[in-house]
């Protein structure tokens, strides 16, 4: 389960949504794409007006921050961490690239999956057939 949290100053994504609901596509066509249900992924944003908004101690008038944590898979070594960076900057970057004062940034934990469900139920170890199945249904099933 990814679960991205963007906190950002009022402007950085464009009124109708239309911004947030494509960032929210790409992130979870990336996850689908590596064989994750879709439904795993989860996008929460959050406006926060620039006087809540403080980088070193001062306000920022445009600022990004995205937490990022991740459940059902977990990198094995460093350069499997760097790669994933790669490719989060990759899927933000177009979003944020428009205005050149902005201050943005992220970072990414890996939470223990024993601490993880959905419905209610454990979901199913990765890559087995079970979680195939989930991922198919887009939907969490008994297993």
């Amino acid at each position: 389960m990814p679960l991205w949290t963007i906190h950002h100053t009022p402007g950085i994504f464009t009124d109708t949504d239309t911004d947030k609901h494509k960032l929210a596509a790409r992130i979870a066509d990336h996850y689908e794409s590596v064989g994750l249900p879709r439904f795993y992924v989860v996008t929460l944003f959050h406006e926060v007006r620039p006087e809540n908004f403080y980088v070193g101690g001062e306000p920022t008038p445009a600022g990004v921050r995205i937490a990022i944590d991740h459940i059902a898979r977990r990198n094995p070594d460093q350069e499997s961490r760097r790669r994933t960076a790669q490719w989060i900057k990759t899927i933000v970057h177009p979003f944020l690239e428009r205005d050149p004062d902005l201050h943005w940034e992220f970072h990414a934990d890996e939470t223990s999956e024993d601490l993880w469900m959905i419905n209610g139920v454990v979901p199913p170890p990765g890559g087995s057939d079970a979680e195939k199945r989930w991922a198919e249904q887009n939907s969490v099933s008994a297993y």
